[in-house]
């Protein structure tokens, strides 16, 4: 057993070696491209990930499926959308809009010295966080510790360490080296792994699924590209020579284009020879229907709604609108929480009386029915002010009784329907009986 121990470690000595050189071959300045804290960065040493398909699933392919499209854009799209407002809270409790800190502009409308929307830098964010399983941002704070801009990292040039029991961020831009404290960066990941520092991320975790959707989806171009004709296996005479077996595909071979580019139907073999299909056939393959369940894959790996992704196939007015509110309260909530406890913890610190919170009624600003019955509601059961109504909509306010809470009159006790308005409580309901008249005996 010794000498097959002595081989093992050998093995595993050189091994270890190979590894270090080409992990600081990646790591050196001369090509930062892939973090070692990242998922990526074994698909960097050991080739790019490959799916039990076959099929090499890297994030930028991954895109290229038109269901990831449609997830990652209607998620990044929709946080990026969102109101973002700053807040503040006074002694009492009471929170109102804090629009005069300077963090309010700085999240409302540029991001950093480049003119960079708030739009752009979310969605950029989110689209790193889904498909790369990260986005981390620079927080640049001037002399008094206030953040003035905010720029966005690339997640494949930035490794997450811990040094000392605390967490940092080594950031390689070229030849330079920034390394940057927790409370510096605004970090939003996938889905966090056992060591509490690395990302899942989604491409490389559930390559399989990807690389399925990917390699049907080729397929279906490969097949139609060649005018939906499958492979073809040719029988020929029993005499008939390699050589003239050749010639014979051939010519076949060039028939079959011919015949696809003229439009004709009807194809002129040699005599003896005949066709037959040995390729997969899309219609028995149930081709449409494998794509169509790779869309329903893509939308569990992104936690959506089918509708979401254009497959309306078990879609109807009931279900569409209750998957609408799924969306929302079961995977937008999830995403919002994560931004919002991640911004205040950053940019504001524990003790600060400030905070952000998005608007999630802005989903709602294409039902005007729907806003206008919700302000109805609000102001009739004094929940809401007419003002504050006023100010959703972007119109101003109106002050006096405006500002002032109401409530629903005509909410009387039971039994209390005909008592006139402005009459005593203890004021009989119905008058009192009258005598009764000597006619009317």
């Amino acid at each position: 057993m010794w000498p097959f121990r002595r081989s093992q470690r050998t093995l595993e000595r050189e091994l270890g070696r190979i590894l270090l050189d080409r992990a600081e071959a990646r790591s050196s300045p001369e090509d930062p491209r892939i973090p070692l804290s990242s998922p990526e960065a074994f698909s960097a040493l050991f080739g790019s990930w490959r799916s039990a398909a076959g099929v090499e699933v890297t994030p930028e392919r991954a895109l290229g499926v038109p269901a990831v499209w449609c997830a990652v854009n209607f998620i990044a799209g929709t946080i990026a959308s969102l109101p973002l407002i700053t807040y503040t809270r006074d002694a009492e409790g009471n929170r109102r809009r804090a629009d005069g800190d300077p963090i309010y502009w700085l999240l409302h409308d540029e991001v950093n010295a480049e003119l960079q929307t708030s739009f752009a830098w979310r969605k950029y964010s989110m689209v790193n966080t889904l498909l790369r399983g990260r986005s981390v941002s620079f927080i640049e704070r001037n002399r008094i510790g206030r953040p003035t801009n905010l720029w966005p990292l690339n997640p494949l040039a930035t490794t997450v360490e811990r040094v000392g029991g605390r967490k940092q961020y080594r950031y390689r831009d070229g030849a330079a080296e920034h390394v940057y404290a927790a409370s510096e960066v605004i970090d939003i990941p996938f889905m966090l792994c056992v060591d509490g520092i690395s990302a899942e991320a989604p491409t490389s975790r559930l390559r399989n699924s990807l690389g399925l959707a990917i390699a049907i989806e080729d397929y279906a171009a490969t097949f139609f590209r060649g005018g939906g004709v499958p492979p073809l296996a040719m029988q020929m005479p029993d005499k008939a020579s390699p050589a003239a077996g050749t010639r014979a595909a051939a010519n076949i071979d060039e028939l079959i284009r011919d015949a696809r580019s003229d439009g004709r139907l009807v194809l002129p073999l040699p005599t003896g020879h005949r066709l037959e299909q040995i390729g997969f056939n899309p219609e028995a393959g149930q081709l449409v229907e494998a794509r169509r369940l790779q869309v329903e894959e893509i939308a569990r790996m992104f936690m959506l709604p089918p509708i979401f992704l254009q497959e309306l196939t078990r879609a109807n007015f009931a279900n569409s609108e209750q998957q609408d509110l799924h969306f929302v309260k079961h995977t937008l909530t999830q995403w919002l929480e994560c931004w919002e406890q991640e911004l205040n913890a950053k940019l504001f610190g524990p003790r600060s009386r400030n905070f952000v919170e998005f608007n999630v009624d802005g989903l709602l600003r294409g039902d005007f029915a729907t806003r206008m019955a919700g302000y109805a509601t609000g102001i009739q059961n004094a929940i809401i002010t007419p003002d504050e109504a006023r100010d959703s909509e972007n119109r101003p306010r109106m002050g006096g009784e405006a500002a002032k809470l109401h409530v629903q009159g005509a909410t009387v006790p039971l039994g209390e329907q005909t008592r006139a308005v402005g009459t005593p409580s203890n004021a009989p309901i119905h008058p009192p009986a009258q005598p009764a008249k000597a006619s009317d005996k």
